[in-house]
């Protein structure tokens, strides 16, 4: 094969996997970061380091990995109580405040009736914001793990269906090979910017994003400005108030987003284009032959979809507003209501009283508040980083080695097909004795729950 030819085969073979102007030897991205060696820490990795300027909070969401000794209700990390200290306090100062008036200046109080019909809406209200948000988190779960075993599918059926051509040129094989493993990248950059994108973060310059996607031509690499690293600096003020719940220090999550000048475009659906161009290539240049496995491929590409949207319907569909003010209200009355309702009958205990009832109740809203978004950074949150480096690794074991072939693994001498029975022994027997030892197994299996069943009945009647 001439050069010529050759260099066309490499262009078409590398034409969907990069920007113009931009070949397999001049491109500056890195392929995945190895998967670190036991004991040794991930070098960068994933987590949210950027050229976006952001200060670390104080809580990340909770690691699934790590193990605490510590009894649940000792345990402040994932806890809603730094939440709750401020609340505790207002109903705290409250209780104090209606206690006094009624001992020393006239009684306030109220029936109990009241507590009873009140506690019976107030129940129904938190039931039903908290079931709603739990759903919402479990959904999001759910469209996470059909992101994984989507990726796992996808990533198996491009390395070992689509053939390389090593049988032509050596250097089109070689082509063919980097054109898969920038395929398998390609997945894992969808995963990845598909995180950003659920926690508001719009650009491609992010530590764990930007060396998958740097070579693509997108949205959101050409909109990325600099200045919008001042929107991601918090004061300490503003973490403290988050910290402690205070609505009033929350920044707005699509602050950035809103403040951009350019088209963000959509960059896990600008991915997943550029993954249909690599097959639609990969098919007609014979690489991936098969009707059926293209068919799988494709309903592969369909799954990855459907997650992105269906994590955005979770993201971008919270509880209507009018429910969520509406339980807010009410609760709130009913924790105010409790000192009058408790004095008469308890005095002075009114006061720690209405502080642990009020604690029982707004602590389980704030529950409801706290897992509404399961894609965001707080201790409850879903690992999401996590996620994507364990998808990292997979992709990693996957293409650890060269796509198997039949005969290294069914013929090999270690292969002991028959518990006793290796490969080689087998092979030198007629087709017909080898079906007699496969039946003669059924058989051994009966024969030996026969002998225990006996065993078992002979100790019965001994004892």
């Amino acid at each position: 094969m001439s050069a010529t030819n050759t260099s066309i085969s490499l262009q078409e073979s590398e034409t969907v996997l990069k920007s113009p102007n931009i070949n397999i030897n001049s491109q500056a991205t890195s392929l995945r970061q190895p998967s670190p060696m036991p004991g040794q820490q991930r070098p960068g990795g994933l987590r949210h380091k950027s050229s976006i300027q952001t200060e670390d909070s104080f809580t990340q969401p909770r690691d699934i990995e790590k193990h605490s000794k510590l009894p649940y209700f000792l345990r402040m990390h994932g806890s809603i109580t730094p939440r709750m200290i401020i609340p505790l306090a207002f109903i705290g100062a409250w209780a104090t405040l209606i206690t006094c008036i009624s001992k020393f200046v006239y009684p306030l109080v109220v029936s109990s009736l009241l507590l009873t019909v009140l506690g019976f809406v107030v129940g129904l209200g938190i039931s039903f914001r908290t079931s709603s948000a739990y759903e919402r988190y479990v959904d999001g779960r759910k469209y996470w793990a059909q992101l994984s075993q989507t990726s796992r599918d996808l990533a198996r059926h491009i390395w070992i269906h689509v053939k390389e051509r090593h049988n032509m040129d050596p250097e089109l094989g070689k082509a063919d090979l980097l054109g898969k493993v920038s395929a398998l990248n390609l997945i894992l950059a969808f995963a990845v910017a598909l995180k950003h994108r659920l926690r508001f973060e719009p650009y491609t310059q992010y530590e764990d994003l930007e060396p998958l996607v740097s070579h693509l031509s997108t949205f959101a690499g050409e909109a990325f400005d600099p200045k919008m690293s001042e929107f991601h600096r918090k004061t300490s003020w503003k973490r403290g108030g988050e910290y402690l719940g205070l609505t009033f220090a929350e920044s707005n999550p699509r602050k950035v987003i809103k403040r951009s000048k350019k088209n963000l475009g959509n960059l896990p659906l600008e991915i997943l284009t550029y993954l249909s161009a690599y097959l639609d290539s990969v098919s007609e240049t014979g690489q991936f032959p098969n009707g059926v496995q293209q068919a799988m491929v494709m309903a592969n590409l369909a799954s990855l979809n459907e997650v992105l949207a269906g994590t955005e319907r979770v993201l971008n569909t919270p509880l209507p507003i009018a429910y969520s003010i509406a339980i807010s209200q009410i609760t709130w009355v009913y924790v105010i209501m409790l000192p009058f309702q408790l004095w008469d009958a308890l005095g002075w205990i009114t006061i720690p009283g209405s502080i642990v009832g009020a604690y029982i109740i707004l602590g389980i809203a704030a529950i409801g508040r706290e897992i509404e978004n399961p894609f965001g950074r707080d201790e409850n949150d879903l690992p999401l980083d996590k996620f994507c480096q364990g998808l990292q690794d997979e992709i990693n074991v996957i293409t650890a080695r060269p796509p198997p072939r039949i005969e290294q693994f069914v013929s090999s001498e270690e292969n002991t097909i028959m518990f006793d029975s290796s490969y080689a022994s087998l092979a030198a027997k007629s087709t017909d004795e080898i079906r007699t030892e496969l039946r003669a197994r059924t058989n051994v299996r009966a024969g030996v729950a026969i002998a225990a069943g006996a065993q078992g009945k002979g100790e019965k009647e001994t004892v």
